[in-house]
């Protein structure tokens, strides 16, 4: 088994101890920066962790990762070993704070989610931490592979980044790696699909739908978006396969880069080593067929 194998069996078995263990380890490549504000609303900070290639001075290529939990749940302490591969393929890492829907509905998440990465493509923070802004990769499972779809897909038209601190405009992302994101949100929220805690992020907004339509990336789909990999169980029970059967079949309808890898019989994550082990396989291969890779 390969070093980068060996790495992705022995971070989805970790104990709390471990991981502690683990991140003292990185500690030797990269230097992390916990906590930065990137934007402050309602009287709330919001924070972002910056984990740093160490000894380089030159831009590297970065990722940007957004935590899954339907919008309403979940935090980035709790993403690091969802992201601890690509430290190990030397990328930088920027990992992503929004706020849930208990403390303000949709389209929130979203907004903050653009302004995060806005955040990151200023001069001022793209030279502290050597962030190159022509390689820039997002990413997320669940809610956060929702949030990488619409960072890759939202015009600027949209205006849903109004609000944000920083004065740059808005980096185009270099690909998008969505892990069971959800495609069509108003599908999850009042449609076949319907699930309980995707309508808790709308809670009881009188206009729900037309906010539905708006954070949702099906549609922006268009001609010229980036790269975009899909990651899917075909079993999930939480975020239907079927949409990214449809986002699949729409970007091949524009000439779209594109690739679904498909789990047999996989749910909403939780995959085996030996299946994370070919993911990351596939993810390397789609990384250097479009010029992304270290």
């Amino acid at each position: 088994m390969t070093r980068f194998a060996l790495l992705v069996t022995f971070l989805t078995t970790l104990s709390a101890q471990s991981v502690a263990d683990f991140a003292q380890h990185l500690a030797n490549e990269y230097r992390m920066v916990p906590n930065v504000t990137y934007l402050t609303m309602g009287g709330i900070d919001l924070k972002l962790d910056v984990y740093q290639k160490r000894n380089v001075t030159t831009p590297q290529p970065t990722l940007v990762y957004y935590h899954g939990g339907f919008w309403v749940a979940g935090n980035k302490e709790a993403a690091i070993l969802n992201f601890a591969p690509w430290l190990e393929m030397g990328w930088n890492v920027v990992n992503v704070e929004y706020r849930l829907g208990a403390v303000a509905p949709a389209p929130a998440a979203l907004e903050d989610s653009l302004c995060a990465l806005r955040f990151i493509a200023a001069p001022a923070q793209r030279m502290a931490y050597n962030i190159d802004p022509a390689k820039i990769v997002v990413t997320g499972e669940s809610a956060g592979g929702h949030l990488a779809l619409a960072l890759g897909m939202t015009p600027d038209s949209a205006n849903l980044d109004l609000e944000c601190a920083a004065d740059t405009s808005l980096p185009k992302v270099a690909a998008v790696i969505n892990w069971f994101g959800i495609y069509d949100v108003a599908d999850v929220i009042d449609g076949p699909n319907r699930r309980a805690a995707a309508v808790r992020w709308f809670g009881s907004l009188p206009n729900r739908m037309e906010i539905a339509k708006r954070v949702s990336p099906m549609t922006y789909v268009r001609a010229g978006l980036p790269p975009i990999m899909t990651i899917h169980g075909d079993a999930d029970p939480t975020v239907p396969y079927p949409q990214a059967v449809k986002l699949r079949a729409d970007l091949d309808r524009l000439n779209v880069p594109n690739q679904l890898v498909t789990i047999p019989g996989g749910g909403h994550g939780g995959f085996t080593p030996e299946q994370r082990t070919m993911i990351y396989a596939n993810i390397r291969a789609f990384l250097t067929k479009h010029g992304l890779s270290k």
